[in-house]
């Protein structure tokens, strides 16, 4: 007898490409069909058949504090009440849009939108307009969304299905996209040199965290804030899986290197649909309707969205959490890294606070070069044997983990368990 899930994705087939409304959810590569969510609590999800999970997706990060908090649920509720949505200013994008600022110092002013995508899009079309210049320099396995000019070389789904690039992009707009390898500054040095006056900014993730997760050489980051500032261009950091999960004020607050402009998302929306992009006050007003470069989104700013971002948090900052966080993160890094030294298994453990990554080839990885190097097939056991123990970790060899706040330590001792019975099978 066919499973609820199996059942569920049959029809999922008929009528959605793929069956899926995001590539990774397809778990193409790992020889099974994937599971369907029936609901979600604290750290665990249980599947359409009743089977339970210890959950380390998290919805993609946005979960810090776990599935269906307490005080995110009561705070959309009660925004609910006063109607779902505006189309018109309302507190508490006024709210967040203050916290935000506080918290990041490198941002003065910020604008909302809807996505991670429409974040760096907006990013990216706002440095062209203020510097006036056309050219971006991107980094290989960096992921910014499915914006035309930057699924060039780029990581996430795109890099899971064996497809770094994407049809549909023209090749006037990739043409403009200079994808350089990460943690490569005389690579970055020469693309300046060669392109006088046209480099518009530099995106990337401060950590990438779309091509497993590795993570900036010492100097790295410093030595891309210079290089911007002596050749004019914006530097803009892509923390929409690293703002406010690895540190209150994000990977810019870890290595203390201030970007022009930010991109966030996750965790801001406490699980709902958000993004959000902000930076240096001049830069940011060239934006409509104080400026000429037009951006704009209906549901931008969205009561429930923001009341639930704001919900999140404020208890992360009241609990402490990102302390919690790292002492979950640090358990379980050392009880795979012990599991590692007793198999023997040539694996590579990356971790910063609560975001790690299990590269199943020996170290070091510190690009996208190296991070493609790791045994797929050796990852698809250990992925399948993990989650037919009930310990859910990210569907690709090439995504990243997350621990929340309600993942407690006996949760992640039995996630060592599993681990380590993975490995030794």
């Amino acid at each position: 007898m066919a499973s609820r899930s199996a059942e569920l994705f049959a029809r999922a087939q008929r009528r959605i490409p793929g069956g899926v409304n995001s590539p990774v959810r397809a778990f193409r590569g790992l020889g099974r069909e994937p599971f369907f969510v029936e609901r979600a609590a604290g750290a665990n999800i249980w599947d359409v058949d009743g089977k339970e999970y210890i959950d380390y997706v998290g919805t993609w990060g946005p979960a810090s504090l776990g599935h269906a908090p307490a005080v995110v649920i009561d705070a959309i509720r009660a925004a609910a009440e006063h109607g779902v949505s505006f189309g018109i200013p309302n507190p508490y994008e006024v709210e967040m849009a203050e916290l935000i600022c506080r918290w990041v110092p490198s941002i003065q002013k910020v604008r909302m939108v809807n996505s991670g995508t429409e974040a760096t899009m907006s990013c990216v079309r706002l440095a062209r307009g203020f510097t006036k210049r056309d050219k971006i320099i991107k980094f290989e396995g960096c992921y910014h969304g499915h914006v035309d000019s930057l699924l060039v070389h780029a990581g996430s789904g795109a890099l899971t299905h064996g497809q770094p690039d994407s049809a549909g992009v023209p090749a006037e707009f990739a043409d403009l996209t200079i994808a350089l390898p990460f943690n490569d500054i005389d690579a970055v040095r020469a693309a300046f040199r060669e392109n006088p006056g046209e480099i518009a900014a530099v995106i990337l993730e401060p950590v990438p965290a779309n091509a497993g997760l590795y993570f900036p050489k010492p100097g790295f980051l410093e030595a891309l804030r210079r290089e911007c500032t002596m050749y004019g261009a914006l530097l803009i950091f892509d923390e929409v899986m690293t703002g406010f999960r690895v540190a209150r004020g994000g990977a810019q607050e870890i290595y203390r290197v201030q970007p022009d402009l930010t991109a966030l998302g996750k965790v801001i929306g406490g699980g709902l649909p958000v993004g959000a992009f902000g930076g240096r006050e001049e830069i940011m007003d060239q934006l409509s309707p104080l400026g000429p470069v037009y951006q704009a989104g209906t549901l931008s700013g969205n009561p429930l969205a923001m009341a639930a971002g704001l919900a999140q948090l404020r208890e992360l900052e009241r609990i402490d959490g990102w302390k919690k966080l790292e002492e979950l993160g640090a358990q379980l890094e050392s009880a795979v890294q012990d599991s590692l030294g007793r198999t023997g298994i040539g694996a590579t453990f990356h971790r910063i606070g609560s975001m790690f990554c299990l590269f199943f080839m020996a170290g070091p990885v510190t690009d996208l070069a190296s991070a493609k190097r790791s045994d797929q097939e050796q990852f698809a056991r250990f992925f399948n044997r993990c989650l037919d123990a009930g310990v859910y970790f990210a569907p690709s060899q090439f995504e990243t983990g997350f621990i929340s706040t309600a993942h407690t330590p006996q949760q992640i001792e039995r996630t060592a368990r599993v681990v380590d019975a993975s490995l030794s099978s």
